[in-house]
């Protein structure tokens, strides 16, 4: 049977996290930059797949293949890694620190931000082939996303940033459990299964993704999106962050490690 229990795949959840405490720093930030340049190409893909078919149902249906080969190729993601190396401290795996784990998020977190950038920079370049010519409909369309998903969300004060917040959770949350999905099965296309239906999902419903929007961002300023670095930062990347390491941890990884690692003693019937 290509099934593995959930009691057998938590513990791998651990063993993953303990990994990537460990570790190099070149190591982490290779995967890292080539996860953000793929989950970006990923996303110019999809957007782009939308603009010309107009349906944006279409380009969700096809957005998770980035997804699937950056996993197969076993890169990182600083939403997976929200969700999995947190747990080696809380399991008390030896030399697995708090202070490790912020280093491994901040190695990932520059990784997938220069990869996303290096896309952005790529997919601008060659829409206005060198910046000679204007960028047609697919750059008016990602200026305009840049723009609602920044200043659209100021508008409307601390209300607002809560809102990406909580995007950002529930788009961590969806993620997460493709990242975890994918361990339930040794079967190559088992695992690309159990991760296309979380990431369609999120995709589809518009939730805040900080690796996609290191990509989606800066790509849209390049192309003429009328919105600052600091509204980027403020209102988009970093609630969105925050709420991807609270989607991805306190809502997939503490819970299948409290009740598949940690678990109580049955009850005793009288």
């Amino acid at each position: 049977m290509s099934y593995i229990e959930p009691s057998e795949f938590a513990t791998k959840m651990v063993d993953q996290g303990e990994s990537k405490i460990y570790m190099s720093a070149k190591d982490t930030v290779v995967r890292a930059f080539m996860a953000g340049a793929i989950l970006a190409l990923a996303a110019f893909f999809a957007i782009t797949v939308t603009v010309k078919t107009g349906n944006p149902l279409v380009g969700a249906i096809l957005f998770p293949v980035g997804f699937i080969m950056l996993y197969l190729m076993k890169f990182d993601l600083l939403t997976g890694v929200f969700t999995l190396v947190p747990l080696s401290v809380i399991d008390r795996r030896p030399g697995c620190t708090w202070n490790q784990v912020f280093r491994n998020w901040g190695l990932v977190f520059l990784g997938n931000f220069g990869g996303a950038l290096t896309v952005a920079f790529f997919a601008s370049f060659i829409l206005t082939y060198g910046y000679n010519i204007d960028g047609g409909v697919i750059a008016e369309k990602v200026s305009h996303i840049g723009e609602s998903r920044t200043l659209g969300y100021k508008e409307h004060g601390v209300a607002g940033w809560f809102t990406i917040f909580i995007r950002g959770m529930l788009c961590n949350w969806m993620v997460s459990m493709g990242v975890v999905g994918a361990m339930i099965s040794t079967s190559a296309s088992s695992k690309m299964a159990a991760m296309w239906m979380p990431i369609m999902l999120f995709f589809y419903m518009g939730f805040e993704h900080s690796i996609v929007n290191m990509f989606l961002f800066p790509f849209s300023m390049i192309m003429g999106g009328d919105f600052t670095l600091v509204d980027y930062f403020l209102w988009n990347e970093i609630p969105t962050a925050l709420g991807n390491l609270v989607g991805g941890f306190l809502l997939v990884g503490l819970p299948l490690y409290l009740t598949h690692v940690r678990t109580s003693p049955n009850r005793t019937l009288a």
